[in-house]
């Protein structure tokens, strides 16, 4: 166990482990939140290696019976005739290899072309970033027209508030909802929206509790959650609900009520479930760049207006939305300077009696309260009387605003965003359940190319939301790609020590792409950054078998058995060993299918292992006898 298995076994397993590198050292946001899985797998690896190679062998000896006393012989040679390669399974499989070695370029044409078509089968797999969260949770945004003031603000989350207490659960039922929601599976949280729960209306139960807050969002309870800045006209609803199916329920009812009830027609609301991955806001995306505001605001609202043709698009919106209203205090700099009052003295004035100006401090036990001096509210909110506010010069006499001054009313943009010291101006929207963000952001793309080949000089339409951030992460993951190969050669050519054995252990690793691609589209399962990771990790898994089989191929040869014998028992020989390890791995995988963040990894890693395990055993064999140019022997009498 220890001198046939354990050198080829540990390169093996350091490769694998090399194949989780990329996402350990990507250097992007979403390196850091998956990136845990390179130092877990890596540790837990090598771990079982030692396990193996050590453990295994000592209790091998303790608890298995002694071949010698049976009278089994010496196993020695890994001739046919052994009797433990000689059952009904080895005999077929046997047979197979014989078959593949004797059509070695008919073999690799047909794995070239599985191979081919997977890569086509992976361009039409659904593109996704990260998953929707499986948590409880549902958050509603509520946005007003800007300028609006926070106390209308609160009357609508007060509104909304109205919808929620009637679903709130019952005192002493809540933790009855909440062992409920244990049994609720997670793969029922990212396309819930599609089941029975979301086809009934909520119940009475399905929330255990909501916080409102007004003017800001949350804090960060979340690592996905993206913050909100603060605005008066901005307000949000954190809701605990009870299970993942009463979540869907709320969520149907709630996007309903905001549809169809017209004390909602003011506000633009959001219902959202928590996603996993790095915080993107709205998944779907477009930033018009550009100098002049006025410019980028037209190219806005043509690039919205393309993106509202598209059946799956929802709320569609430009992040600046629409000018606030704003009043303005002119100032006749003449007459102030002949009353005796400066531009200084007429700001802080007006800062005193409309905001308000600190002029003490209170005590009350630990805490310190300000005392702020301002105008009645009756003087500094009244429009009508905002003229008869009366200013004082330094010399004490009271100059009334008319008198130096006059209101104007305009609009003004409330925010401006800027990007690398760019102005943008976003275009952005949800999308319906059931598509992904990536390939609705891809099909708006192509639309707008017309329009870009018309933009003025230095105005331009950038990529954002999910499909950007996923480019990103993809960018940050293929960067580390030259290190995992060249990690991934050293150690084949440590092990190994040929160069041509080394390239045919290196041409295997793709192999598993062509089961990946088969079990996604059986499972109907998108394609993301998670599932991306099962694909990277079945590279180092296939190698691993790999590494084995010709490292058995070279043992048999030195054992006297000549290469072309020897190709074909060591595929005999290691068959079970490889397909029990693919196995266990396949099995151990079946739990996390239901994982709404692990499962499109689980099911790419099944789906490759699987055909891969299959395709290396005889793949590898025939471009073995190609590569080394191993002429066929006669076939003995009777097999």
């Amino acid at each position: 166990a220890w001198t046939s298995t354990a050198f080829p076994m540990f390169s093996g397993t350091l490769i694998t482990v090399a194949g989780f590198l990329p996402v350990g050292f990507a250097r992007s946001t979403s390196g850091e939140y998956a990136g845990g899985i390179f130092w877990v797998v890596g540790i837990t690896l090598i771990c079982s290696w030692i396990v193996a190679v050590l453990f295994t062998p000592l209790l091998g000896m303790k608890l298995l019976p002694d071949p010698a006393a049976r009278g089994s012989g010496s196993g020695g040679g890994g001739h046919e005739d052994h009797d433990a390669f000689n059952t009904p399974f080895h005999r077929l499989l046997r047979r197979m290899v014989r078959a593949a070695v004797a059509r070695p370029w008919l073999v690799v044409a047909m794995t070239f072309g599985l191979f081919v078509l997977s890569i086509y089968g992976m361009s039409q797999l659904q593109q996704q970033f990260f998953p929707q969260s499986s948590r409880p949770e549902l958050l509603v945004d509520v946005r007003l027209n800007e300028g609006s003031p926070i106390g209308a603000t609160s009357q609508m989350l007060s509104e909304i508030e109205e919808k929620l207490e009637p679903l709130r659960a019952l005192p002493g039922k809540s933790l009855a909802h909440a062992e409920a929601s244990v049994s609720e599976s997670d793969a029922s949280a990212g396309n819930a929206s599609a089941g029975d729960a979301s086809a009934q209306a909520a119940q009475p139960g399905d929330i255990q509790y909501y916080t409102s807050y007004a003017g800001a969002g949350s804090a960060r309870f979340f690592l996905a959650l993206n913050p909100d800045l603060p605005n008066p006209s901005f307000g949000k609803i954190v809701i605990q609900t009870s299970s993942i199916a009463a979540r869907e329920r709320l969520r149907r009812s709630l996007k309903e009520t905001f549809r169809n009830d017209p004390v909602f027609s003011s506000a633009s609301m959001r219902v959202l479930r928590l996603d996993f991955g790095p915080p993107v806001g709205f998944p779907v995306q477009f930033r018009v760049v550009g100098q002049d505001p006025q410019v980028v605001r037209q190219l806005a609202n043509r690039v919205r207006e393309i993106m509202r043709q598209n059946p799956s698009t929802v709320d569609v919106n430009v992040e600046w939305e629409e000018p606030a209203k704003t009043i303005q205090v002119k100032i006749d700099q003449d007459r102030a300077r002949l009353l005796g009052l400066s531009p200084q003295e007429i700001e802080l004035g007006l800062q005193t009696l409309l905001s308000g100006s600190t002029v003490s401090f209170y005590r009350e036990g630990t805490e310190t309260l300000p005392v702020v001096a301002r105008a009645v509210d009756e003087e500094r909110l009244d429009l009508d009387k905002f003229q008869d506010i009366t200013l004082f010069t330094l010399g004490g006499k009271s100059v009334p605003l008319q008198q130096i001054g006059h209101l104007e009313y305009a609009q003004e943009t409330p925010i401006v965003w800027q990007r690398n010291q760019e102005q943008i101006l976003s275009v952005r929207c949800d999308i319906i359940d059931g598509v992904q963000a990536p390939d609705i952001s891809k099909q708006i793309d192509r639309e707008l190319a017309a329009m870009r080949s018309e933009l003025p000089p230095g105005y331009r339409i950038d990529l954002g939301g999910s499909i950007e951030e996923s480019n990103k992460a993809n960018i940050a993951l293929f960067g580390m790609f030259p290190i995992m190969i060249l990690v991934m050669l050293t150690l084949l050519m440590a092990q190994v020590q040929n160069f041509r054995k080394m390239l045919l252990i290196f041409g295997i690793a793709p192999l598993g792409i062509i089961g990946a691609v088969a079990s996604l589209h059986l499972f109907q399962a998108p394609f993301g950054f998670v599932a991306l990771l099962g694909v990277i990790a079945l590279a180092g898994m296939d190698m691993r078998n790999s590494v084995i089989l010709v490292d058995q191929i070279e043992q048999d040869i030195s054992q006297g058995l000549s290469p072309w014998q020897a190709v074909i028992e060591s595929s005999v020989r290691r068959a079970r060993p490889v397909i029990l390890t693919a196995a266990t791995a396949i099995l151990a995988m079946i739990p996390l299918t239901r994982s709404v963040f692990w499962g499109p990894m689980a099911m790419a890693i099944m789906g490759g292992l699987s055909i891969a395990t299959f395709l290396t055993l005889i793949n590898l064999p025939a471009i073995y006898v190609l590569l080394f140019r191993i002429k066929p022997e006669p076939q003995p009498v009777g097999e």
